[in-house]
């Protein structure tokens, strides 16, 4: 395919938005008080990256939309090295001794050298939680013939997002941390329910992206479903 100004800024769009997420996702925030108990607790506490993570489905629900499974495919696996990168890059930053005035080492091991369950479990939740939402939307597109784009955005989110929210969860805080059982599942659960919500909100702007793109790109790539391989093997 030709790869446009507009393909390159959703890329660009995607990549950053995942990034970033993995960066801030360290930092637990308390999202709302509630005026009943959730799962034992009225606060809900979920990492900061519910801000802007959801964006990153909305974009790999775009890419699939538009370009197919096979370039969303192409897509996520690029975000998933320029991850790896970024960790990388962390990762020696920390291990490079600092100037002698500089009296921050502790603060930076603190937020940029992330534990390594937290990076485990970005990377995974990020695999299966992305390629299970591209898939998902590829077959119902197939299935509905294009139809109900709506359906096929929040469908795919339900399947993709939940397995991302509960695979980070458990691994990220539930391995050589204190949170309780409750904890851990009240995150999950509230993370899952945020961005659903999150993405119901923007469909929309979904659905107006879709139109400008498709329009603009002259593509609709319906794929069928032997073609729906993460790994691009056998097809």
């Amino acid at each position: 395919m030709r790869f446009t100004g507009t393909f390159i800024i959703v890329v660009t769009v995607f990549v950053t938005v995942l990034i970033t997420s993995n960066i801030i996702a360290v930092k637990p925030i308390e999202l709302i008080t509630l005026p009943f108990e959730f799962i034992g607790s009225k606060s809900v506490i979920i990492p900061a990256s519910i801000i802007i993570f959801p964006i990153s489905y909305i974009v790999g629900d775009i890419l699939t939309e538009v370009y197919g499974f096979r370039v969303a495919r192409g897509v996520i696996w690029l975000g998933f090295a320029a991850n790896l990168l970024v960790v990388i890059g962390l990762w020696l930053g920390g291990l490079i001794p600092a100037a002698g005035f500089w009296g921050d080492q502790e603060a930076y091991d603190t937020i940029l050298g992330q534990v390594p369950w937290i990076l485990v479990a970005s990377f995974i939740a990020y695999l299966i939680g992305e390629f299970s939402n591209s898939t998902v939307l590829a077959l119902l597109k197939f299935k509905m013939q294009g139809r109900l784009l709506f359906v096929r955005t929040i469908g795919s989110t339900v399947v993709g997002q939940g397995l991302d929210s509960f695979i980070f969860i458990y691994i990220a805080f539930g391995i050589g941390s204190d949170w309780s059982a409750q904890g851990l599942l009240q995150a999950a659960l509230a993370q899952w329910i945020v961005k659903i919500l999150y993405e119901t909100v923007a469909t929309p702007l979904t659905y107006a992206v879709v139109g400008y793109m498709k329009k603009k790109e002259e593509m609709d790539v319906t794929d069928v479903p032997r073609s729906l391989n993460p790994l691009g093997i056998f097809v």
